[in-house]
């Protein structure tokens, strides 16, 4: 595979690059210094500043399929053989790898970071496991490049509270989405004090229904089972699917 460049109409995510630097990993039961680190705030959260690639072992570490369940994650997609999907922030392609086998020969999966180094490294991962239908695209801040209409599935996986420019970027989304294609967050939860993650790279339900909503998306359904994270699936606004209602999160007693 050979990185195509995306031209992407968010500056904000070329702004993101500019000043990402290398931080420690996201769990922690203390927040940590951000000093000297430009802060952006939208809709009343405190934009999170983008993982550097120097800690992309922390999305491999071993102890993530026990603390996350990224499995049951992916079941709960119930994406298709034949599917187009996007892995949106990508990383080194943890997700996009279990994606491209579930969608199969006959579907794509488009494998998006704003870090060219992410991206080298997905491919190092994905050919020797002989994944040909993935395609990795570096987002700038030059335009637009999302085809329009095109993906059943845009996934984010602990991404959003990190993109600084979301109206734009979610706009972007929103104009490639096919009329019943899903857009899914996932974001550790902001609810439950017992997740060993920063407070800034947490995200409560209701923020992030507010946040989409205000972006001419709406709820379709959520996944409540993982054991760290919120799965909210959002729709376009003019989509034939119906709105749901938010269920909040509940501690399992």
């Amino acid at each position: 595979m050979k990185i195509a460049l995306l031209a992407f109409a968010a500056v904000g995510w070329a702004a993101a690059l500019a000043r990402a630097e290398p931080e420690v990993p996201a769990v922690a039961t203390a927040d940590e210094n951000f000093t000297g680190r430009e802060r952006h705030e939208y809709m009343g959260r405190t934009i999170a500043p983008t993982m550097h690639f120097s800690g992309a072992g922390w999305l491999t570490r071993p102890t993530r399929e026990e603390e996350e369940d990224p499995l049951k994650l992916l079941s709960s997609l119930k994406v298709k053989p034949g599917q187009v999907v996007c892995d949106f922030g990508c990383g080194n392609g943890y997700h996009s790898l279990q994606l491209a086998k579930r969608v199969g020969a006959a579907g794509q999966v488009y494998a998006i970071d704003i870090q060219p180094e992410m991206l080298e490294m997905l491919e190092e991962r994905a050919g020797p496991r002989g994944l040909e239908n993935i395609k990795p695209l570096l987002a700038t801040g030059e335009g637009s490049g999302l085809p329009a209409g095109s993906f059943d599935l845009v996934l984010m996986v602990d991404v959003y509270h990190e993109l600084s420019d979301p109206e734009a970027i979610l706009a972007e989304i929103r104009a490639s989405l096919k009329p019943e294609g899903r857009l899914v967050l996932v974001e550790f939860r902001e609810e439950d004090e017992t997740v060993p993650i920063l407070p800034l790279h947490k995200m409560s339900q209701v923020q992030v229904v507010k946040e989409l909503e205000a972006n001419s998306f709406h709820l379709a359904g959520q996944y409540n089972r993982l054991p760290w994270q919120h799965v909210l699936h959002f729709v376009r606004s003019d989509s034939p699917i119906e709105k749901a209602e938010l269920k909040p999160w509940r501690p399992v007693r």
